[in-house]
């Protein structure tokens, strides 16, 4: 297949058509550093190639431009291609602007100290959760999740505390196109089920993920909010199940809802209207 018909098919979202070569080649840059943010291993050129739709020679001559910023790296043993301390550096200067980021480190890093868990920080990209900030537990077992991973809203804490608080016409809009997917054997995966689940943790104040999203892993979490009461971002805690059973994730869920309400005061969020 030519060059010139690869870039007609299967063009990834985003990476539109552009009016000149120079654009053109920043748009391609740009979603190749995408899917390698998106893999923490690396990839081989043949793997990228065939993810952004583009020649292997066009692809390599990307690369390299970005390797010659320090936007990218290859490994010298498999030859795999990952990012490298620029992209991190711009990532992470965009989490520390977030004020919501910022100012909950001090609060996620209290949590852990309170519960001995791993305390968490995501926000909703469409259909996922997205995990931007973490302060790790010192147990030897401990959950972890790298820094911009995601999850499914339906099967995970922070999902399932920013889906129950979302409005009923935009949580309704999003399920109408949104496939639920069994990720464990608990994960609800029925509208009706899920929905009954939404009430209940609009009713108690914050969320709980009982294996939903790994076995032998509970969850729970609360919402922080913004200044119109809508869901910015949510917190959790963490931890295997031995540590964290049904009677002590009830008990922590108290806490972290008390904990994510004066987050959102310290940002001048509102609280939802019981």
């Amino acid at each position: 297949m030519s060059e010139v018909k690869r870039r007609s098919v299967g063009r990834p979202a985003g990476a539109t058509k552009a009016s000149g070569g120079h654009s053109q080649s920043l748009v391609r840059g740009l979603t190749l550093l995408e899917y390698l943010s998106a893999s923490p291993l690396g990839l081989a050129l043949s793997e990228l190639a065939e993810m952004a739709d583009l020649a292997p020679s066009t692809t390599h001559r990307l690369l390299q431009a970005l390797q010659s910023q320090g936007f990218v790296t290859q490994e010298s043993e498999q030859g795999l291609w990952r990012i490298d301390v620029k992209t991190f550096r711009i990532g992470n200067s965009f989490l520390e602007a977030r004020d919501v980021v910022a100012k909950s480190r001090p609060f996620l890093r209290r949590l852990t100290a309170e519960t001995g868990e791993t305390a968490n920080l995501g926000i909703r990209d469409g259909a996922t959760a997205v995990f931007l900030a973490q302060h790790e537990s010192p147990q030897m077992m401990r959950m972890i999740t790298r820094l911009g991973s995601r999850a499914p809203l339906h099967a995970s804490g922070v999902g399932k505390a920013l889906l129950a608080w979302m409005s009923d016409e935009e949580r309704a809009e999003l399920l109408k196109g949104y496939e639920l997917g069994r990720v464990t054997e608990n994960t609800l995966y029925q509208t009706d089920t899920l929905l009954t689940e939404m009430a209940a943790i609009r009713a108690q104040g914050f969320a709980c993920d009982r294996e939903e999203h790994a076995i032998g892993l509970h969850c729970v979490a609360a919402c922080i909010y913004d200044e119109h009461r809508t869901p910015l971002a949510a917190i959790s805690v963490s931890g295997p199940m031995a540590r964290i059973p049904e009677e002590r994730l009830l008990a922590l869920g108290a806490l972290v809802r008390k904990i994510a309400d004066e987050i959102t005061l310290q940002l001048g969020g509102h609280l939802p209207r019981c």
